[in-house]
């Protein structure tokens, strides 16, 4: 799954990207709010991470700006402004979730799940229905009751298809959900991926739709 890092700090940014791309993310990191600003339009992302005292734009007008526009994508600011005032200001404004600097990267990994599972409208760590569903703890797919492991971009790939059951997802769209800036993108990429999950999860687990893209049955 592609989330967008918004962190000037050189160090913090550089340990969380390491990080967050161990854990099987791709990111995308900027470092100042009008790269934000521009990078938050272009949208693709499951997930942003925006800190506040940003140059050229502060992080408090990139969120303004992107709720504006009818943007949902989570947002989970990260912070080191502690003042109860600056924590309303930023959920007022449409933040997802508010995290004080310093933290454990495990709790923020716990609350990405918890607001992406928000934006889902789950209250547990599964999306999806029927025989096919995805554990967004395990990043395991659960398959009639069996459990299969998968690997960072197929769970990024089902991820994508499952938030939208029976929505017809483009070449170009699930490219945008697996794939961060300056990764290598083969014409076949998203072809091989999902015959790999067919291979694991059955021929009918993810359909194609000849000339549009790919989906999943509606639950």
């Amino acid at each position: 799954m592609r989330v967008l890092l918004v962190e000037d700090d050189e160090m913090i940014g550089r340990s969380l990207r390491q990080a967050l791309e161990g854990g099987g993310w791709s990111v995308d990191w900027v470092r100042d709010g009008a790269l934000a600003q521009s990078a938050f339009a272009d949208g693709g992302y499951t997930c942003v991470l925006l800190d506040l005292g940003l140059p050229k734009q502060d992080g408090t007008e990139v969120l303004r700006r992107a709720r504006e526009r009818g943007d949902t994508t989570p947002v989970l600011v990260l912070t080191a402004r502690d003042g109860l005032e600056d924590r309303i200001q930023g959920l007022d404004l449409g933040a997802d979730d508010y995290l004080l600097k310093p933290f454990e990267f495990r709790e923020l990994l716990a609350r990405m799940r918890a607001v992406i599972r928000r934006r889902d409208g789950a209250a547990h760590s599964v999306i999806g229905g029927g025989g096919l569903q995805l554990d967004l703890t395990t990043r395991e797919v659960l398959r009639n009751g069996t459990r299969e492991a998968l690997t960072a971009r197929e769970f990024a790939l089902l991820h994508a298809l499952l938030e939208r059951p029976g929505a017809i997802l483009s070449r170009e769209q699930l490219e945008n959900r697996i794939y961060g800036w300056g990764e290598e993108v083969t014409s076949n990429a998203v072809d091989v991926l999902i015959h790999g999950m067919r291979r694991k999860l059955g021929p009918e687990a993810i359909r194609n739709v000849r000339g549009l893209g790919w989906r999943v049955a509606a639950a």
